[in-house]
């Protein structure tokens, strides 16, 4: 339905490799519903700005910290926020 309704153009970026609403997709087609509400509330909470980029000095590879101080690698992480 997120798709219908908001074009593309007023739609948030995301911060993470693959979209939040994609990503939700796939895990409600792959899991069910109640896994996918799950899915849609975590990145909810962690899409929303506060997160912190940075260089792991142990190593040296791009890391994010969202914001339930999870830790993510490079590779989720949207590449507009890593160039």
């Amino acid at each position: 339905m997120y798709w219908k309704l908001i074009p593309p153009s007023k739609r948030k970026r995301c911060i993470f490799k693959k979209s939040c609403s994609n990503y939700v997709f796939e895990i409600t087609q792959k899991e069910g519903f109640k896994n996918g509400l799950k899915a849609f509330l975590f990145r909810y909470k962690n899409c929303r700005g506060n997160f912190q980029i940075f260089i792991n000095p142990i190593n040296n590879e791009i890391q994010m910290i969202l914001p339930s101080q999870l830790i993510i690698k490079s590779e989720e992480i949207a590449e507009r926020l890593i160039n």
